[in-house]
Formats: C-alpha cells, sequence, structure tokens
C-alpha cells in the first residue's frame, strides 16, 4: 500500500528521532500486518514485542472481569504499545486488542532495550512520551466519570478517526458499550442525539462521520486537551 496524504503509513515517534537514531531502529524492526481482532497481550502477560502501528490502532482494555471492560487508551502511528518496557516492567497491566487492522512495525523487547540503553534522543523522546500517556490515563479517569455518555462518544469516534484515517467506521452497539464502559442503551441513545444533529450517519453497526467540525464541538473537552497536549510534548519537545 502506497502512502497518501491521509493515510501516511509512518509512525511519528519514529518519524520523531533524529535519522542515525531512527535507522538504526527500523533496522531491528519487522513489518506486519496487524488482524481486527487480534490479542496481542493478555492482562498480566509477558510483554514480548514493542509495536509500532503505521495503519492500525489498538485498544488498551483495563479488563477487571468478563463482564467489567473499558477501554483506558487507543494507541495508533502517534504512539507505540509496550509502553512499561521504558520503565524495565515487561508484564502489561492491560489487555491490548486490534482494533484497526493494518500494517505496523514489531521490536523484539530485548532490542527496544538495547536501542534504549545506546539512544539518549530515544530515551528523551520516550520520556516525553510516556508524560503524555499517563496524562492521558488521568483524563480518562475524570472524563468517565463526570463527562455525559453522548460527549464522551463524540470524543471516541474523533479518536477512532484519527487512527483509522477514514471518515468511515464499523463499530458495533456491543463494541462501543464495552469500549466506554456504559450499557448499550445509553450508546444507543447518543449515537441517535449525534446522528439527530447530522454529525454521523449510523446504520447496523456503519458509522460514517458527517461532520467533523461539529463532532469536536460536541466532543468534550479531554480530545482537544490531548492533542494539544501530544502537540505540545512530542512535536515540539516541550512539557511546559
Amino acid at each position: 500500500m502506497k502512502p497518501s496524504p491521509s493515510n501516511p503509513m509512518t509512525n511519528h515517534l519514529i518519524d520523531s528521532l533524529p535519522h542515525q537514531d531512527r535507522v538504526s531502529l527500523l533496522a531491528d524492526c519487522e513489518a506486519i500486518d496487524l488482524v481486527f481482532g487480534e490479542v496481542i497481550t493478555e492482562h498480566g502477560g509477558r510483554i514480548q514485542h514493542v509495536h509500532f502501528p503505521l495503519d492500525s490502532f489498538i485498544s488498551q482494555i483495563a479488563n477487571l472481569s468478563e463482564k467489567e471492560q473499558l477501554e483506558v487508551a487507543m494507541v495508533g502511528s502517534e504512539g507505540m504499545l509496550g509502553t512499561p518496557l521504558i520503565l524495565g516492567v515487561d508484564v502489561s497491566p492491560c489487555l491490548a486488542l486490534v482494533q484497526g487492522a493494518g500494517p505496523a512495525l514489531r521490536l523484539p523487547a530485548v532490542a527496544f532495550g538495547r536501542h534504549l540503553e545506546q539512544s539518549p534522543a530515544l530515551q528523551a523522546l520516550l520520556k516525553r512520551y510516556l508524560h503524555v500517556v499517563m496524562h492521558q490515563l488521568f483524563r480518562v479517569v475524570a472524563c468517565t466519570h463526570f463527562h455525559q455518555v453522548e460527549a464522551r462518544l463524540a470524543r471516541w469516534l474523533l479518536m477512532t478517526q484519527d487512527r483509522a484515517h477514514s471518515d468511515q467506521l464499523h463499530l458495533t452497539h456491543e463494541f462501543l458499550a464495552m469500549m466506554l464502559g456504559v450499557r448499550r442503551a445509553g450508546i444507543t441513545l447518543a449515537a441517535m442525539a449525534l446522528q439527530a444533529r447530522e454529525l454521523i450517519r449510523y446504520h447496523r453497526g456503519d458509522i460514517v462521520v458527517l461532520d467533523r467540525v461539529g463532532l469536536i464541538e460536541a466532543s468534550c473537552g479531554c480530545y482537544a486537551s490531548d492533542r494539544s497536549l501530544y502537540r505540545r510534548v512530542i512535536t515540539k519537545g516541550s512539557t511546559a
């Protein structure tokens, strides 16, 4: 698949590295295709690889029980899966599930550790990325508790659209309910409200984003805050 402006087929973290560090890291990466529904790591499982999505994305799900699940993070071409390895921990704190199929780069945990030791630039970049991830996790907790389902659904659709590089998404009510930690009836009402405002079109699991600007306005402030933080900390290299 050839890259395009809307589907760059790159990973922003890797692209942010200096040329020599980037070339060295890529030499040890393996190109793979992630399959929808594939479990990359189980909760409590060993992290054997770091994944850098290109045109794919992965949900990180807190799995308290079979009926108590909540998506706490989503990783696409802006980031990486395997952040505990940055801290020297090789155990996954959550279930990692492929939500968007497509290409990714995979790096063995041992090789990742070696690059981390040898590259000050990689260390600095991933420390900043870890700061962003922690900040987003804190916001997810507050967002889930305080914000209404309609605003949270709008935010989640925008996050998915960013990583899918497409206005067309396939998401069932059951899946959305699990991702947002609400009842299916709540998802139905929220989706109907967004559709009534002509922000999305929804039919049998197929969602089309009709008005992205309107969807941003309908979402809670967490979406804009997360994007602003990423640009400031990762793209510009500032933690202020």
